[in-house]
């Protein structure tokens, strides 16, 4: 016999983990991480350190970017089952620039609750020791590896009048203030590696500056790197030729620089503008 009573669905669980130091967790993500079904970790062995530490013994399965559409199908079938979840990514918190953004869309559109907890963030924190006053701010989050798609997307922000919040891994951070500094010009910045760890590093200077700094010695930890806006030109032209010539006169930028920025700003094949500026670039030779 089966009863009528319909069977409650569980509910979805967002919760930030430390970024570093332990104590930094909160007292609710503590006690739900506690009372869950279940918990889905980007990382099992990572998140299973953590619940060791504070001797929490809920069940766990492994949530990582590759199985991401597989799992959460099967988070969705526990929710609907009636099981609590909580997802955690391995540090800060799930779905910025880590694992967890599909399955809390699956869940809602299937009428289902999610609750995301407040809690440690590598971005939150970096800006906050920053000094930043600006009004807002650009996140983008990790960068593509590749060079090509890296410079074309720091083009595109070239202009933005907001400071562009990246983050970077240690063996990646050369590449990425290499790059900028050659597509964006010189800037001011800000990094912040190590976070909440013993070795935190926060550091203010200029693109170049950090880019020697970071060259100096064995780089450790994740960065959340802060560019600043830089003095905007008032570009003059109309048409292709006459920015070319504009940046050509007027600018610092490199004949490869410009064809990426107008590239960028006109929706314009780079190679085309490239062979056009070149040839504008050798009537002064």
């Amino acid at each position: 016999m089966t009863s009528d009573v319909p069977q409650k669905e569980g509910t979805l669980y967002i919760v930030p983990t430390p970024i570093g130091n332990l104590e930094d967790i909160t007292l609710r993500c503590l006690r739900t991480l506690k009372e869950v079904d279940l918990i889905a970790a980007e990382d099992t062995r990572h998140t299973k350190r953590l619940l060791n530490h504070f001797e929490i013994n809920t069940p766990l399965i492994s949530y990582y970017r590759e199985k991401e559409v597989e799992r959460s199908e099967e988070i969705l079938r526990r929710l609907q089952e009636g099981q609590n979840i909580a997802l955690v990514s391995d540090a800060g918190t799930p779905c910025i620039s880590d694992p967890g953004a599909i399955v809390v869309k699956l869940v809602q559109d299937n009428g289902l609750t999610v609750v995301p907890l407040p809690g440690p963030s590598a971005l939150t924190t970096a800006l906050s020791g920053s000094g930043m006053t600006s009004t807002g701010f650009l996140f983008v989050g990790f960068l593509s590896s590749k060079k090509g798609q890296r410079c074309k997307l720091l083009a595109s922000l070239s202009a933005s009048e907001y400071p562009i919040v990246l983050y970077e891994s240690p063996h990646r951070i050369d590449s990425l203030l290499s790059d900028a500094l050659e597509t964006l010009g010189e800037r001011k910045c800000f990094w912040a590696r190590e976070l909440t760890k013993t070795f935190e590093d926060l550091q203010h200077g200029t693109l170049s500056s950090l880019l020697a700094k970071s060259r100096e010695g064995r780089n450790r930890g994740e960065f959340v790197l802060i560019i600043w806006p830089g003095v905007q030109e008032e570009v003059q032209g109309q048409t292709v030729e006459e920015l070319i010539l504009w940046y050509r006169d007027n600018s610092d930028l490199s004949l490869k620089d410009v064809s990426r920025r107008l590239a960028a700003d006109l929706g314009l094949s780079r190679s085309q503008i490239y062979q056009q500026a070149l040839a504008l670039w050798k009537e002064t030779d």
